[in-house]
């Protein structure tokens, strides 16, 4: 059950799961000057099919729609489409089309948008083209109806498709921009064309993104801001003094460190909740040998289970919890957190911390002395990440296991993972769809580009059984034998040490006390619901 408080001069609240998601207040109808906010990613583009990460898809949720979205309790709501149906028994489902809708230039949406927009976001140069690994066809039925056919019974397929963003056909061939280019980008990179609450007006990539209201949006307004401002501050402390100056209204994160001071202070609201995000080491599987090491180059040690498992034997979450999170995270022992569906309660315990177990491990496996090798980590991306990878180097190093620690900003980080330039990495992960099905198909199914499968699995980790259940889990209609199905992939991904999952991030928002919005669990910004009082 959603969960709504009112803020006062300080509110800090605790919730868990999709109880994270609640309201601060409710539009009161007056008029506000520029909104500001500053986070510490800015969006890579303003393609909405170019780069699958949160910090493009959260962002951009505010100027591009899909046929369905998520609400302020993340239940699956129309969009672009009214209503939808499933065809006949499990062959797809029809969507019927919200008429009367105009694009930020003025065009007119239907269903040649759709179908162009399918075909551009799932092409093989788009990274969201698994989210269409299900689909077999999309007809267009008249111009306000739409089947998208699936290959079998896709039961989760509607909501599976929340973060889809349509695109306006004509605008994007005038500008040149038929598919995706995130390597070197197009039109699309710098300009946008939504039919979203908010339209695009200049983009200065690493400065700020300014966004105006689309006066011609189809749903019912709630927020009272004319003009909202993005500011890319990487330095949390630099974005927090910006917060208490009133430079900017809205900063997310809050450094854990400074939620506690912060309660003495009027002028500012603190908003605390957990994120569906899980954070993980990954590995490299399918690596030959290892690209960062003084004395191990002819071989790779993570290829071997008994390493990865020594790995999660020597890793002390509960103590990066205390120290680094200051008690806001949740340790977890899989790729979902308790919150989402499909969590497997039969395989909820994480390895203990056991540095003689770890060091017994290595010596089995062949590596007695240990050995090292190079840790990949971004410093921009998630809570903490470059102090949690510090942790996790001087954990490592008391087994014998020495990390180069290379932490950089994101920008340059998914580069260096999809050119498998690591020898271990950090990788945080929240499912669009709140299903365990969501990280099965991203993470953890052999990477099959036609399949358009495991398109974030960098390692190339794989299991012929996990790729043999995975259609399974997603066409069973029957929750019993589906959880069936997720716990024993969940066993397989622990017992294959896959990854090592740490913790459940938290999220801490911080705002002007004269601020009203929402915080849901997946760490989007939803700009509609923000009211300056």
């Amino acid at each position: 059950m959603l969960h709504r408080h009112t803020a006062t001069a300080l509110t800090l609240i605790l919730t868990a799961g999709l109880a994270a998601g609640l309201t601060l207040g409710a539009a009161t109808g007056v008029r506000a000057e520029t909104f500001k906010w500053a986070g510490t990613t800015d969006p890579q583009t303003m393609d909405p099919h170019a780069v699958n990460s949160a910090p493009v898809l959260g962002f951009l949720n505010n100027v591009y729609e899909g046929l369905v979205r998520r609400g302020k309790d993340m239940t699956v709501e129309p969009a672009l489409a009214t209503s939808w149906e499933p065809i006949g028994d499990g062959e797809g489902w029809r969507f019927h089309l919200r008429e009367g809708v105009t694009f930020h230039d003025g065009s007119s949406f239907d269903a040649e948008d759709v179908l162009f927009s399918y075909q551009r976001a799932s092409d093989e140069a788009s990274d969201t083209r698994s989210w269409f690994a299900p689909v077999s066809e999309v007809r267009i039925v008249d111009p306000y109806t739409v089947d998208i056919m699936t290959s079998a019974p896709n039961p989760i397929f509607p909501g599976s498709i929340a973060n889809w963003m349509i695109m306006d056909k004509g605008w994007a061939e005038a500008n040149a921009t038929p598919l995706p280019d995130k390597e070197n980008g197009n039109y699309a990179t710098l300009n946008a064309n939504g039919t979203g609450a908010f339209q695009l007006v200049a983009r200065e990539p690493g400065l700020r993104t300014v966004l105006e209201p689309h006066d011609d949006w189809w749903g019912e307004v709630e927020h009272n801001i004319t003009r909202a401002e993005m500011t890319p501050i990487q330095n949390p402390a630099t974005a927090l003094a910006a917060l208490l100056s009133g430079d900017v209204d809205f900063i997310n994160p809050v450094p854990i460190q400074d939620v506690a001071r912060l309660a003495g202070n009027g002028d500012v609201n603190v908003i605390q909740g957990i994120e569906a995000r899980v954070i993980m080491l990954g590995f490299p599987h399918e690596a030959p040998a290892l690209k960062y090491s003084a004395e191990t180059t002819d071989a790779n040690p993570f290829a071997d289970a008994r390493v990865r498992q020594a790995v999660a034997h020597a890793i002390n979450v509960p103590a990066i919890l205390q120290t680094i999170m200051r008690g806001n995270a949740e340790e977890v022992a899989q790729l979902v957190s308790p919150a989402m569906r499909g969590y497997s309660n039969a395989q909820a315990e994480r390895p203990a911390y056991d540095p003689d177990k770890a060091r017994a491990l290595l010596a089995e496996a062949g590596y007695p002395d240990g050995f090292s090798f190079g840790l990949k980590c971004p410093n921009n991306r998630y809570l903490n990440d470059e102090a949690v990878c510090q942790a996790v180097t001087g954990m490592l190093a008391q087994v014998g296991i020495t990390a180069n620690l290379d932490a950089m900003p994101v920008q340059n980080y998914w580069p260096e993972l999809r050119a498998d330039n690591y020898d271990m990495y950090l990788l945080g992960w929240s499912p669009g769809t709140f299903d365990a099905e969501h990280p099965i198909r991203f993470l953890a199914a052999t990477p099959n580009e036609e399949k358009k499968l495991g398109s974030w699995n960098f390692g190339g980790y794989s299991n012929p059984r996990v790729d043999e259940l995975l259609p399974q889990i997603q066409s069973e209609i029957d929750d019993a034998k589906r959880q069936a199905m997720i716990d024993e992939v969940t066993a397989i991904l622990q017992d294959d040490v896959a990854y090592v999952p740490l913790y459940v991030q938290p999220l801490v928002w911080g705002t002007r006390s004269n601020i009203e919005l929402t915080q849901r669990p997946d760490n989007f910004f939803i700009l509609r619901w923000v009211t300056v009082n």
